[in-house]
């Protein structure tokens, strides 16, 4: 036992003793920049860097952005935090707080151009062996763009012992570009250029039309030279095409998210306005609703329960369903009912009725934007490859529109309520004479799809502005979606929302946003001529009447 306990009591001993001679290599290194000299300067920098402390790399950046200062006293380095009463001064070696002190007490310790590029390449090399991935990360990036010639080795032994695939991918593009530039033979190039080409990274094509460009300018080229260039043009015409299935694709996603968005907007207009043949203009404001219920929420969240903060998206789902739903079915009672059959009358009187929910939404929150911000699980990009990265709000919207769609599919086919509003629609009288309240199935089915218009505007608060005319962006483009899809299908609403957000992303690029909405609209028009049904016909009581 008594063994075991000098063993113990050595190796702690050894340890301190280890970390303590490494505490005062790293003084006496980081001393050297107290020299006037810019020369000594740069050795002291060296030196800091080569003693591989983990401090190094702190005192290093500290230096970069200006804040290393040297005590008048005693030559003390510390790092200076100016506040309104004096300086906040903490000793970088100890990470001792020396209180307030006032800036005559200190001195600046300088750095020139030179030393700035060589604390760059040095905290690349540091932080490509930091124990933190996503630092690891930010290096081989910072490598890749400075491409610095002195960086090959070490970033081959960083490449070595990485165990993260994402970090070493970026690795590797780092590694190919340093060696394609700065290769000394043609094959080292040309292998590197192969690697490079495989990537297909926007910032690759950079690299590679810069340097076809060098090559185009030298007057007489050498053989290796001319077979670069050759390579180059090889390796650029296939990253093109790459590219270009990328921007396909990411067209594909992005017309697929702007579908969900018309789906979420247009799904409850299918109900009021397919099921029951009310032409509502008042829609787009039950989103806005919606949408303002979400940051009311998320205000009462921040106020009375900040650690429930992420959460108060999921929260504000229920919350806006039932705040529209209640306005659906008070704007049915008080409104709707009286103007069944009569479509111009309850056209003005929804848009009339627009204006007012506006303006009293403007007259509560005020005119100016409202910000709902996104949880940390929706901020950010999922980075599939190169050139190709999708939101993660958009994938969320994604998959919210299709799950609000599956669930008001199994209402309306799996539940009393939804057997009830298919037989309303389908024959009002004889639904009246089976003992259905009628005017109850009307209120609730104008409440449901106003709900559902709620639900619609949480989504919408994550990448649209909060403001009382956020309704109206999506009120016609809802309109086209379920004529266009078949009135009253909720399966036709999902087809043609898809079909008219893929097709706005892919005439924008060569029409302008305006435009394509423009001709999308004419071919709505043109088609509803040859099938006024729209896609998915359904017998209802627009149909009807």
């Amino acid at each position: 036992m008594r063994i075991i306990l000098k063993i113990i009591v050595a190796a702690l001993l050894f340890t301190v003793a280890i970390q303590a001679s490494a505490r005062a290599d790293l003084e006496e290194a980081a001393n050297g920049l107290l020299s006037k000299s810019y020369n000594d300067k740069i050795q002291a920098t060296e030196a800091v860097a080569a003693t591989g402390d983990a401090r190094a790399i702190l005192i290093l950046e500290t230096l970069l952005a200006g804040d290393l200062y040297a005590l008048k006293a005693d030559d003390r380095l510390v790092y200076r935090k100016p506040t309104a009463g004096g300086d906040l001064v903490t000793d970088i070696l100890t990470d001792e707080d020396l209180g307030d002190l006032q800036s005559g007490d200190m001195s600046k310790i300088r750095i020139n151009n030179r030393m700035r590029g060589l604390i760059n390449d040095l905290l690349g090399r540091l932080t490509l062996l930091n124990d933190d991935p996503l630092l690891r990360l930010k290096a081989a990036d910072a490598v890749f763009k400075s491409r610095p010639k002195e960086m090959q080795v070490p970033l081959t032994d960083a490449l070595a012992a990485e165990t993260d695939e994402r970090v070493a991918t970026a690795m590797r593009r780092a590694l190919a570009a340093l060696n394609f530039v700065h290769g000394e033979t043609l094959p080292v190039q040309e292998e590197a250029l192969l690697l490079l080409q495989e990537l297909h990274d926007p910032e690759i094509k950079f690299l590679l039309s810069g340097e076809a460009n060098r090559l185009a300018a030298i007057e007489t080229p050498s053989p290796e030279e001319l077979q670069l260039a050759d390579n180059i043009e090889t390796a650029l015409a296939r990253i093109d095409e790459k590219l270009a299935f990328m921007a396909v694709i990411e067209n594909i996603f992005q017309g697929i998210s702007l579908g969900s968005v018309l789906l979420l907007a247009a799904i409850g207009l299918a109900i009021t306005f397919g099921v029951m043949g009310v032409i509502n203009m008042a829609h787009g404001e039950m989103v806005m609703i919606g949408a303002y219920t979400t940051y009311v929420v998320q205000e009462l969240c921040r106020t009375f329960a900040p650690e429930l903060l992420t959460f108060s998206l999921i929260a504000a789902i229920p919350a806006a369903f039932i705040v529209a739903g209640l306005c659906g079915v008070a704007i049915e009672r008080s409104i709707i009912r009286f103007l069944y059959g009569r479509p111009l009358e309850t056209l003005l009187a929804t848009w009339g009725l627009s204006l007012i929910l506006q303006q009293f939404v403007r007259t509560i929150f005020g005119p100016t934007n409202k910000e709902v911000s996104s949880p940390d699980w929706l901020s950010g990009t999922w980075e599939i490859t190169g050139g190709l990265a999708l939101t993660y709000n958009r994938i969320a919207i994604i998959f919210f529109a299709a799950a609000v769609l599956m669930m008001l599919m199994l209402v309306l086919r799996k539940t009393s309520f939804g057997l009830q509003m298919r037989a309303v629609t389908q024959n009002r009288k004889m639904g009246a004479s089976m003992g259905i309240r009628t005017g109850w199935v009307d209120a609730m089915t104008f409440g449901l799809g106003s709900g559902v218009a709620g639900m619609a505007g949480v989504a919408l608060s994550q990448i649209d502005n909060v403001s009382p005319n956020l309704g109206q962006a999506y009120i016609i483009d809802s309109f086209m979606v379920v004529v266009f899809g078949g009135v009253g299908n909720l399966w036709g609403t999902l087809v043609g929302a898809l079909s008219l957000g893929i097709t706005n992303k892919f005439l924008e690029p060569y029409t302008g946003a305006v435009l394509a909405k423009i001709l999308v609209l004419v071919f709505i028009i043109l088609f509803i001529q040859k099938r006024p049904r729209g896609l998915f016909a359904l017998k209802g009581r627009a149909v009807e009447n």
